[in-house]
């Protein structure tokens, strides 16, 4: 059991390092090619973010986890919300200036739903998963194009985050490479540990996979959503957020499904998919008035989070 536990932390390292490393070298090899700073932060930092629950939820799905595969995606965007946001709202309340946000939380919200109505027949199938697939395309596609409409005070903002390209490309690449390695072994090692303690503890592999395993593969999001918070970049707070929820269910759901198809446990249906849309609406109102998520609200997503897991373990 200890050395299940050792090979658990391991996997959650190699995860959060492998995410790391991997948003390091792209970042500044996109910036090696002069692509400005905002899209940068939109795209690879908010996506790169999400890899560990790519990598996780692939493999997972490859090893007919569908449990772990869906539950880390649901516990993953919960935790986003709940979590992340929520800590960063306590440490410094989070005043939103870029509009773009406001355009995105509806795009979340929607698809959200999209995943609840594909999961109710208790599969996602590969056609599915094409479908969310095309939508990440879609979504990236848009979302480059507004961001090249944002003011010059986001730009510098993202550019200070996102920092200088000073690196070679050749460094750059090693970082990419040693990233992906990192985060492919972290997986296989926390998908092996985490079944393995589920089972010696007698907790069901959806609940490890919505809690433990989606809180670690949450990591790189909270450290950047905290780093922001702490610098006073709003923005870049909540945009990680938004990015990943959507990157989580459009991108990680939809090569997971077409790789192999995913079963959709009924409990899910009932209460998780539920909970992930409650908190996903919840932001709307918290957030497109005046434009702030407070300390008092940043708790009420907190106290909801906490309530939730208790739930879960009860």
């Amino acid at each position: 059991m200890l050395l299940q536990i050792i090979l658990f932390l391991a996997g959650l390292a190699g995860l959060y390092f492998g995410a790391e490393w991997l948003v390091k070298g792209a970042s500044r090899f996109a910036r090696s090619f002069n692509i400005r700073p905002i899209v940068i932060g939109l795209t690879i930092v908010a996506f790169g973010t999400s890899m560990p629950e790519l990598v996780t939820s692939v493999v997972a799905g490859i090893k007919h986890l569908s449990d772990i595969a869906v539950g880390n995606i649901v516990g993953s965007n919960i935790a986003n919300i709940g979590l992340i946001l929520g800590l960063a709202a306590i440490v410094q309340p989070l005043t939103i200036d870029m509009r773009l946000l406001s355009r995105e939380m509806p795009i979340m919200i929607g698809i959200s739903l999209l995943l609840y109505f594909m999961g109710w027949d208790g599969i996602l199938s590969r056609l599915e998963g094409g479908i969310l697939l095309v939508g990440i395309v879609t979504y990236t596609c848009y979302v480059y194009r507004m961001a090249l409409k944002e003011s010059k005070a986001v730009e510098q903002e993202y550019e200070e985050f996102v920092g200088a390209a000073y690196d070679s490309i050749l460094k750059n690449i090693f970082w990419i490479i040693i990233g992906l390695v990192a985060l492919v072994g972290g997986a296989y090692l926390l998908v092996h540990s985490a079944i393995y303690i589920a089972r010696v503890v007698g907790i069901s592999e959806l609940v490890i996979g919505l809690t433990v395993i989606a809180v670690g593969t949450s990591l790189p999001e909270l450290a950047t959503s905290m780093v922001a918070a702490i610098r006073k970049e709003s923005d870049i707070s909540v945009g990680n957020v938004i990015g990943s929820n959507v990157f989580n269910i459009l991108a990680v759901l939809g090569i997971a499904a077409i790789i192999q198809p995913l079963q959709i446990n009924p409990i899910s249906l009932r209460i998780d998919m539920p909970v992930m849309l409650f908190f996903s609406m919840a932001l709307i109102p918290m957030i497109t008035w005046k434009f702030v998520l407070t300390r008092g609200q940043g708790i009420f997503l907190l106290v909801g989070y906490s309530v939730y897991i208790l739930w879960l373990f009860k």
